[in-house]
């Protein structure tokens, strides 16, 4: 069973919305940042919205203004509020937890599996 689980894609015309989910199991006990990514086929993953165990968020420049990361507080949830979506905007879609199942354990890499976003008229 994965420990992160997306929800919330599919498909919307050019200039629709979408909201994004990502549910963090409880088995990562430690979080140092938290993201979303997205990856087109034949293309590299790339860094769509992050933020840092500080709350400091950052964009990719090409979804500033339209998409907004956010997460509960107890950080079981993440979001991705995605606004005036284009058809470039069209990817699948990874959350992202930098993290540790223990308490003083190194720090991995955790993915979902990935939500289609597809932005077409």
């Amino acid at each position: 069973q994965g420990q992160l689980v997306e929800s919330g894609g599919g498909l919307v015309q050019p200039g629709g919305s979408l909201r994004l989910s990502c549910a963090v199991s409880g088995s990562i006990i430690r979080i140092n940042a938290m993201g979303w990514y997205r990856q087109v086929l034949g293309k590299q993953r790339e860094l769509v919205a992050s933020i840092g165990r500080s709350d400091t968020v950052n964009y990719a420049d090409y979804v500033k203004g339209r998409f907004t990361i956010s997460r509960d507080g107890a950080k079981t949830t993440l979001y991705l509020q995605m606004n005036s979506l284009k058809p470039e905007d069209t990817a699948v879609y990874y959350c992202h937890v930098l993290g540790s199942q223990l308490p003083l354990g190194i720090l991995r890499d955790y993915w979902g599996q990935g939500t289609q976003v597809t932005v077409s008229s």
